[in-house]
């Protein structure tokens, strides 16, 4: 159960879950047929002992773990990191699961697809999702639109401008009511497709399914 963050005159907020997945030397890398995403290392740069002070270097891609898609990632020429305000990334988000129907926006600035055992939906559900006008979709899980490729979906977010964050721990976000707040902050790269993201959510009292 969620603790409490404390009373008072404002709004009572339950404690922030981390929904990011640890990056670690289990971290699972996306592969298919032909191809693999960068591999994920830590690697000793220099340490107290001999330096003064301890740093490492990474080897990672703009894809590892729990991250955010930019446009540029599925479609040619299309907008990179940082043309997404960070505006965009922190605020209330809504739920959509897979065999549900569509959630009302209300005023929720993230739509968050909360599929951890994975899902399908139609055609007809994903492109009147796509017509609430999100900017930023958070997906837990996996979620495919009936009679299209694997990939449909990140296609058709990124040619509708929709960045997406995913890979997220799944069973983290599992108990997660169907309004709450949410932070997804990425790392501020410059002209790239994406970046790895550390992403928090939390409910607020009195909010559940």
């Amino acid at each position: 159960m969620l603790a409490v963050e404390g009373p008072g005159l404002y709004p009572v907020r339950m404690t922030w879950i981390d929904l990011t997945r640890p990056m670690d030397g289990h971290l699972p890398i996306y592969a298919e047929a032909g191809y693999a995403d960068p591999p994920f290392a830590v690697h000793d740069w220099c340490a107290v002992e001999g330096q003064g002070y301890a740093v490492q270097r990474l080897d990672l891609g703009t894809q590892t773990g729990t991250h955010i898609d930019a446009p540029a990632h599925m479609v040619a020429g299309g907008a990179t990191l940082e043309a997404l305000s960070p505006s965009r990334l922190i605020g209330r988000y809504v739920t959509f699961r897979p065999g549900e129907v569509l959630p009302d926006r209300g005023e929720a600035v993230l739509l968050f697809l909360n599929a951890p055992d994975g899902g399908e939906v139609s055609r007809a559900l994903f492109d009147a999702a796509l017509a609430l006008g999100f900017p930023v979709w958070v997906m837990a899980g996996s979620l495919r639109v009936r009679g299209e490729e694997p990939l449909f979906l990140h296609r058709a977010l990124a040619r509708a401008g929709v960045f997406l964050v995913e890979d997220l721990d799944a069973e983290a976000a599992r108990p997660l009511p169907d309004r709450g707040e949410m932070i997804a902050a990425p790392l501020r790269l410059i002209g790239t497709s994406g970046a790895p993201c550390r992403v928090l959510a939390r409910a607020m009292a009195g909010e559940g399914r």
